[in-house]
């Protein structure tokens, strides 16, 4: 069976054999652990990529906390519209 290239990138990315909850953070330190393990991974830049294109609100994607990814998207006039309600 063939993997697509979001499961080959995935797949080689440093946080494959790491607990979920480490990209996850509750609180700022939490972040900056998680941004010094996406510094040196091999697929940083795929793993960014990809949550701005799929609009991930939630944990650190490629070094970036969710904050930093809106900034990005807003940045590049991509933002996703507001809730309403």
């Amino acid at each position: 069976m063939e993997r697509s290239l979001e499961e080959v990138w995935m797949a080689t990315g440093l946080c494959t054999n790491l607990p979920p909850s480490t990209f996850f953070p509750r609180d700022g330190s939490g972040v900056d652990v998680a941004r010094k393990i996406c510094f040196d991974c091999p697929v940083q830049t795929q793993c960014l990529d990809y949550a701005l294109a799929n609009r991930i609100d939630h944990g650190v994607w490629g070094g970036c906390s969710e904050r930093e990814r809106r900034r990005i998207l807003k940045r590049r006039g991509t933002a996703a519209p507001a809730s309403v309600g």
